[in-house]
């Protein structure tokens, strides 16, 4: 029997965060789904548990430290470095694009306003970025 696929999405609008709670539920009932509201909380819960999670969604656009400096603190932690950490955020900047990548992000989305969008998105990276875990599925 595979684990579920647990998702973490770290993000300060809890909108955003409750649309794609709503999205992957719709993909996957099965998906365990955990949300943060930034990245201090995120890395101290992280170096405190024994499950990391199989995928990270990280907002770019957040107060106090932004996502660049997140990303950057997880792909040096031992602990999260091999995570994939997928970009979620309004930003259509190239430059964002561009550093995002360069800091080691695996994929990166501009938050769509659709439902259709999102989960198209979300399918992409459980089945491309996620193919080595072995157990994504995408039925209900």
């Amino acid at each position: 029997m595979t684990s579920p696929i647990t998702l973490l999405i770290i993000d300060d609008d809890e909108d955003d965060r409750q649309f794609f709670l709503e999205v992957v539920a719709q993909i996957n009932p099965t998906i365990i789904f955990t949300e943060s509201h930034n990245g201090q909380e995120v890395l101290h819960t992280l170096d405190n548990t024994i499950t990391l999670p199989d995928v990270i969604f990280l907002d770019l656009n957040m107060p106090r430290l932004n996502g660049f400096y997140w990303l950057q603190q997880l792909k040096k932690n031992d602990r999260t470095s091999a995570i994939p950490v997928i970009i979620y955020t309004t930003s259509k900047q190239k430059e964002d694009m561009e550093a995002a990548k360069r800091l080691g992000a695996e994929h990166y989305i501009i938050k769509p306003n659709s439902t259709e969008d999102l989960i198209k998105e979300i399918e992409f990276v459980l089945k491309n970025i996620l193919k080595s875990v072995g157990n994504v599925s995408m039925a209900n």
